[in-house]
């Protein structure tokens, strides 16, 4: 397909292998509308987080910062996002997984990505192997495991906005049956907007740094662990918040506040900023066990440890007071979460000729806490023509230390299974596959800080649940599989930590009927795949944020909404190698949706229903890709890139009726590999660009509670570029 594309050989495209059923299987011959990045594709784009997605290489998948911070992701498939879950009792709507390990927090999901073999995104519900929170569907990032061969892979890199990089990747001789592999990782660059306040932090600036190391123990063919150890620290400060327009009704700005309709390249009033701090860290023991050649019996056990602190003055004078001569302003929005988690899975993995079959046991645990507090930092003078920093945070806050804080904890356990079977019909050209997954969640916490002062607000959660899965597929050829499918899936309940009393709300469902078609043609030259989908979402989960209320606390409420909604699609991936060494790709997705009208907790009783929109979610997207190498001369070539990804317009905020942007993002990269130095090694030199043409757009845009003025956004990075050398050994 477009997006995961591997290298062209000389027969046409490669076999992809994914692991979306538990085990390896074709791409072309697994019944799930998947997309997938492998390790070239990923390097062609300069993907190296996460956030660096937001472009929209994976058209179905969106993600972006929450609000203006990059160090949570907010991630959302076929229009089904998470809404805010930077709260320590709120689930995201999308399973991230590392390793078969689930991540549990937005927080830490910018962080710099290891060595990794490929992404796998897979769309719609994924209920019955992946389990809850996966209702609109799974990312899952697959790291590169050791050879037990000697390999050095050293990169360095310089790019625009004083930014360099370096990336050290080793894989040592295996000894008694041991390989080893180590990784390291440093990512830095300034910010993108100046702020021009003197000694403060610029914005949209970062500094990841990771270290990885595995230790994989094959003492026979039938059995084999590997111990993984990973510490990440993140430094990043947030998004730039700009004023773009002014209402009708907009009250009086101090003569400092400028409307700023373009990107900018600084801020119109320099405010204090510091960068976010996050760490995370965490090991997991993988074991795999081979009793006989039709069954293997696995386990994946895991512990993860996240800090972060968030530092947020991105949105600076433009969602403060009127100006009033001598007063305060500019928010800074202080909070920081600490959340630990443990898992362990046993699956069990069979093959029993026309039968084939997964089983699984699966535990969960996570407890966080966080608090926020929102101090002023600025202080107009007389006529507003001048603003200096407080002398302490103390002296212009409106909010006491801390303002709010909660903490919360969950368990989950879940026993699933999958079987398909090949009944011995139509020489082998129909299965059958059948699972389901059981889930038992318990979930508490308490919200003991509300406007500083000390409240007993508490809420526990307790669930059952059972997620079914249907799937027929038929295979008239090697080349063509055709399939339908049913399956659900929840996202747990929780209660708003940013409310004022704790609001708790229940789980939301999905069901999804998805057909599809997936095919090679021209001698495996060419692969064109399609699905299209239908999916009932029922007791969503929506935020809906206060009025302006006097405080600096940003204050939401969830509910789930009465009824359900609808959302349908099409997702289509091609891929073609016209030529020897040219693959051009493309995919597209269409996404239509309707959901219920609800209830708006802040309105007064009888208000009229509240239209809701789904978040970050173009109804057209899609993106293209050209790929081409050129042998110079022994085994050195040149190796060339372009990619474009456009999508259509979307709302940022689910009860506000304002539009994001159009966008349309390209992206290049110019490669010379292969050249040999000495016969010892051989080096890479690459020229990249991300964002080619500097376009710009506003992905975030909101008029609502916290604008004064008119609508206010965030602007797309600007153009980035740089030059890498690799050398291999």
């Amino acid at each position: 397909p477009a997006l995961a594309a591997a290298e062209e050989n000389a027969g046409g495209l490669d076999e992809i292998v994914v692991t979306a059923e538990k085990r390896e299987t074709n791409l072309q011959k697994t019944p799930i509308s998947i997309s997938v990045l492998g390790d070239q594709a990923l390097a062609d784009r300069h993907v190296q987080s996460l956030l660096d997605l937001q472009d929209g290489a994976v058209p179905s998948l969106r993600i972006g910062p929450t609000f203006t911070r990059n160090s949570a992701l907010s991630v959302g498939i076929r229009g089904i996002t998470g809404g805010d879950s930077n709260q320590p009792s709120r689930d995201a709507g999308i399973g991230i997984y590392i390793d078969g390990v689930y991540l549990g927090r937005a927080q830490g999901l910018g962080m710099a990505l290891m060595d990794v073999e490929r992404i796998e995104v897979l769309k719609g519900p994924q209920g019955t192997l992946f389990g809850r929170n996966s209702v609109g569907g799974a990312v899952s990032i697959v790291s590169k495991k050791p050879s037990g061969e000697f390999a050095l892979r050293q990169t360095l890199g310089l790019r625009n906005y004083d930014g360099y990089s370096s990336e050290t990747h080793l894989d040592l001789p295996s000894f008694a049956n041991i390989a080893l592999k180590f990784d390291a990782v440093l990512l830095k660059r300034d910010g993108t907007v100046k702020n021009t306040l003197a000694g403060a932090d610029d914005f949209n600036r970062f500094d990841r740094r990771g270290l990885h190391g595995a230790a994989l123990w094959t003492p026979n063919a039938e059995f084999s662990a590997q111990i993984d150890a990973d510490y990440t620290y993140d430094v990043t400060t947030p998004y730039y918040v700009q004023l773009l327009n002014l209402s009708q009704t907009a009250r009086p700005l101090a003569p400092l506040v400028q409307v700023q309709p373009d990107r900018a390249g600084s801020t119109d009033i320099g405010v204090p900023q510091q960068g976010n701090r996050g760490e995370t860290y965490g090991a997991s023991l993988h074991l795999k066990w081979h009793p006989s050649d039709a069954i293997e019996l696995r386990s994946i056990s895991a512990y993860r440890h996240l800090k972060q602190k968030q530092l947020d003055n991105g949105i600076g004078a433009h969602a403060g007071t009127v100006f009033q001569p001598d007063a305060t302003f500019s928010r800074y929005s202080l909070a920081s979460m600490r959340q630990e988690q443990v898992s362990q899975e046993f699956q069990l993995v069979g093959d029993a000729g026309r039968l084939q079959y997964v089983a699984g046991l699966f535990y969960y645990h996570e407890s966080g806490d966080d608090d926020a507090w929102s101090p002023n930092t600025m202080r107009w003078n007389a006529d507003g023509t001048a603003a200096t920093p407080l002398a302490t945070l103390t002296e212009g806050a409106r909010a006491p230390f801390p303002d709010r804080a909660s903490t919360a904890k969950a368990d989950s356990y879940a026993a699933y299974g999958q079987a398909t079977w090949t009944p011995p019909v139509l020489d082998d050209m129909l299965r059958l596959t059948a699972g389901g997954r059981f889930t038992h969640d318990k979930k508490s916490g308490r919200l003991y800080k509300v406007n500083g002062a000390d409240t007993p607000y508490s809420f526990t959660f307790s669930k059952d649940h059972f997620d079914p899965q249907v799937t027929i597929t038929f295979d008239p050829s090697k080349d063509v599989e055709i399939y339908g499918k049913w399956g659900t899936a929840y996202r747990a309940g929780g209660a708003n930590s940013r409310s004022l009393t704790y609001r708790a709300y229940g789980p939301e469902k999905v069901s999804t009927f998805e057909a599809g078609l997936k095919t090679s043609f021209w001698d495996r030259r060419g692969r064109f795949n399609i699905a299209a989908y239908t999916t009932r979402y029922s007791d969503i989960q929506i935020d809906f944020l206060a009025p302006n209320s006097g405080t600096n606390r940003t204050t939401t409420e969830t509910l789930n909404a009465p009824g359900h909604g609808t959302i349908k699609g099409i997702e289509i991936e091609t891929s073609l190698t016209p030529l020897p060494r040219l693959t051009l790709s493309a995919s597209y997705a269409y996404t239509d949706a309707k959901l219920p009208q609800s209830v708006n907790p802040f309105l007064p009783a009888g208000s009229p229903l509240q239209t809701v929109y789904v978040t970050s979610t173009p109804r057209h997207a899609g993106s293209g890709a050209i790929d081409y190498s050129l042998p110079l001369t022994g085994d050195t070539e040149l190796r060339a890139h372009l990619d474009a990804n456009v999508a259509g317009r979307f709302h940022a905020v689910a009860g506000e009726d304002t539009l994001a942007d159009r966008s349309f993002i390209v992206n290049g990269r110019l490669a010379v590999a292969g050249i040999d130095l000495n016969g010892a090694a051989k080096l890479e030199i690459s020229l990249w660009s991300r964002n080619l043409f500097n376009e710009q757009h506003v992905f975030y845009r909101s008029a609502g509670a916290a604008s004064i003025a008119g609508d206010y956004g965030i602007f797309n990075e600007p153009r980035t570029f740089g030059i890498d050398g690799t050398v291999r050994f």
